[in-house]
Parts: structure tokens; C-alpha cells; sequence
């Protein structure tokens, strides 16, 4: 631009034909009048001077810095901070900045002798489950709401869903939400959309089936393993595992519960259902790089006193001696692994349980920690 100016072209010409401003075109001729094009420093810099005026000199925080050294290591009473540094260089006749100043020339300069917290970045979606992690399986997440009473009407429990990657919603509003309902939910949703490769639930009895016992598959549990999806059950009171399910329940409350006056259970279902439509539609772009879920098989049959066969994932968190509980027993795991995260694998068809290390600031490296024999019993199924 500067060579087609000085070639005797008019500003607003070379402007117009390089598509700047007229001002921007001013600018660059007058930076480099005077010089030759070659010789010229074309890039950009601060309006602004290369020091602040109000920012302290390098011979004042060097003397700020000193202060510290002295008081810190050569002072009988070994008071280093700002307050004691400035009453420092008072008795020294000289005139320091505030203590506010000094804090903040200490920190410019890293003489602080504590840290900041760290703060590390966040696992991908279903770290804790590589083939979700990595995008090559979908999880649907399962969950349910008590404690919603409809006036002069039932009380009534939402069984909820959606999936990690796909944002596949649904919901299904009962009065008294059983297993046999909440299987009849899970069958509904997955002919519709298809079989994922893991479902997950807490530890409600309603989804993981009696604890009184040990060894108990409950009924949901007996499900999944049928149609091939791994059930996978969180820890007790551990926070973040069902977040996203947790958000949908909380939105699922805001905007069907509480924004409507629901005359009947069958006007709460018809309410929901509209803006599960709606989800749907929102959230469609959330499918197109979601995994593939497997078609429903159109000849299934459930026998629930079927042998279970598969595999069962249960998280857990170790105790002070490096053991982990589930299906009624306690598990030996490793002694030097205390309250830590553990992903229990239960294969059924093998016989053993392998237990993976797992770490939120490493959620690529899962070790794996034990592998231990189990049998599960051969009994009658009871419901």
C-alpha cells in the first residue's frame, strides 16, 4: 500500500482497492515517512508507553525485594511482610509505597511464599469409562424424582434418562415407580432409540435391587444384561458422576412441574411429553457426532430367572485399608490405594472381578489394581 502511494496513486485509490479504511492507509504512510519501505517496523504497537507512569520503578522493587531478604533471613524477629517491610524502610528514612503496592510488586515478582491453588483442567465426558470417553460408546444415565405430589391428586415419581453424548431425552411420570415400571421405561425408550453400550444408575434399590442380601442382580440389572448393555452403578455420595442427569431432572422440574398447574397424572404426561419434543428438537445437532446405538432385537424376550451373563460395572471408592464393597462383600483391593476411586469390573461369564485405578488429573492412565475370583450363585429369582 505504502509503495503504491509513493508510485503517486491517491490515498483513497490504494485504500479502496485493498479494502481499508482511508485513516488505516494514513496511518501506515505516515510510519513509514521518511524511511525506506525495507528499513521500516511494520509491526504493531501499544498506544500506550512501553512503563506506565504509575507503575513502580525496577530500582524501587528491587529495594522492596531486598527488604524482604534482610527481614526474612537476617531479622531478629523474621516478620517478611508487606506491613513489616514498609515499617522497614520507614526507619531507614526512606519513602516506600503502600502496602498494597508492595503486596502487589511481591507477586510480580514471585516472592510469595505460598502458592495459588491449581486448578486443572476437567475430564472428558464418561472418563471413567474409556470406550465412552473416546466417543466409540453412548451411556444412558438414569435417575428418578420423588416427592412431587399433584393437588388433590397422587404423589407422583418421574423416572428420567439422557444420554452423555446424544442428549437423548425421556421421561416418564408414574405414581408409584416400581422395577416392573421402571424396566417397562427403559424398554419403551431404548425401542425407540436404540440399545446403548452402557446404562447408568445410582445405588437406589429400585435400579440396583435388594442390599440386604449379598449376591443379589436385581431385575433392572437382569434387563441390561439381557440386551448387552453393561450397567454401571455410581458411588455412594460421590458428586459429579450423575451430573448431567441431575441437570435434566432439574430443568425437567423448572420447566414442566413448576410452570404448569397439572389438573392429573395424564395432564402431567401429555405437559411432558410436549417438551421432551421440544428437547429433542434443541439438542439435534448433539446427535450427529454421537455413537451409534444398536438397533432393538424385534424377537426379545426377558427371563428373568435366566443365569446373569455379561459384564456389571460398579464405582466405587476405597477405605482407609484399600478394600471396596459391593454385591454384599468386601474386596481386597491394594493397601497403598486408600480412598481412592476404583471401577469394579464384574465379568460373570469369566468368574473375576478386576479392579482399575482411577484418577480425575490423570483420566488416561487406569491401571488395573487386582484381579480377584467371584462366582455368582446360582438361585431362584424372586422379585
Amino acid at each position: 500500500m505504502v509503495e503504491a502511494v509513493r508510485q503517486g496513486q491517491s490515498l483513497r485509490s490504494v485504500a479502496r482497492g485493498f479494502g481499508v479504511a482511508l485513516s488505516t492507509l494514513q496511518y501506515w504512510v505516515k510510519r513509514a515517512e521518511g524511511k525506506p519501505v525495507e528499513l521500516v517496523d511494520w509491526t504493531s504497537h501499544s498506544p500506550g508507553p512501553k512503563h506506565p507512569p504509575s507503575r513502580c520503578s525496577q530500582e524501587l522493587e528491587d529495594m522492596v525485594l531486598e527488604a524482604r531478604r534482610y527481614l526474612k533471613e537476617e531479622d531478629a524477629l523474621g516478620y517478611h511482610g508487606a506491613l513489616a517491610i514498609r515499617g522497614y524502610l520507614l526507619e531507614l528514612g526512606l519513602k516506600p509505597p503502600s502496602e498494597r503496592t508492595i503486596n502487589r510488586i511481591l507477586e510480580r515478582r514471585g516472592a510469595f511464599d505460598g502458592t495459588r491453588r491449581q486448578r486443572f483442567l476437567a475430564p472428558p465426558r464418561g472418563w471413567y469409562l474409556p470406550e465412552v470417553a473416546e466417543g466409540r460408546l453412548e451411556l444412558d444415565l438414569w435417575d428418578r424424582i420423588e416427592g412431587l405430589v399433584i393437588k388433590g391428586g397422587p404423589e407422583v415419581e418421574v423416572l428420567n434418562v439422557i444420554s452423555l453424548h446424544g442428549r437423548l431425552a425421556g421421561s416418564f411420570p408414574k405414581e408409584n415407580l416400581t422395577a416392573v415400571l421402571v424396566r417397562q421405561g427403559l424398554l419403551e425408550h431404548w425401542h425407540r432409540w436404540g440399545l446403548p453400550g452402557y446404562a447408568q444408575f445410582d445405588n437406589d434399590t429400585l435400579f440396583q435391587g435388594p442390599h440386604q442380601h449379598a449376591d443379589t442382580i436385581g431385575s433392572v440389572s437382569r434387563l441390561c444384561l439381557c440386551l448387552g448393555v453393561v450397567p454401571v452403578f455410581v458411588p455412594p455420595g460421590e458428586l459429579g458422576f450423575q451430573g448431567p442427569i441431575e441437570h435434566f431432572n432439574g430443568d425437567w422440574q423448572t420447566h414442566v412441574w413448576h410452570r404448569f398447574q397439572h389438573e392429573s397424572l395424564t395432564g402431567l404426561v401429555g405437559q411432558s411429553d410436549l417438551y421432551l419434543t421440544r428437547h429433542q428438537a434443541r439438542t439435534a445437532h448433539r446427535r450427529e457426532g454421537a455413537p451409534q446405538r444398536r438397533p432393538f432385537p424385534h424377537d426379545f424376550q426377558l427371563d428373568l430367572q435366566a443365569h446373569p451373563t455379561g459384564q456389571m460395572i460398579y464405582l466405587r471408592r476405597s477405605n482407609d485399608y484399600g478394600q471396596v464393597s459391593l454385591l454384599g462383600h468386601t474386596f481386597p483391593v491394594d493397601a497403598h490405594w486408600t480412598q481412592r476411586l476404583v471401577r469394579c469390573q464384574v465379568h460373570l461369564d469369566e468368574g473375576v472381578i478386576r479392579f482399575y485405578a482411577l484418577r480425575r488429573r490423570a483420566p488416561q492412565t487406569q491401571p488395573l489394581l487386582r484381579e480377584l475370583p467371584y462366582q455368582l450363585p446360582r438361585r431362584h429369582f424372586r422379585e
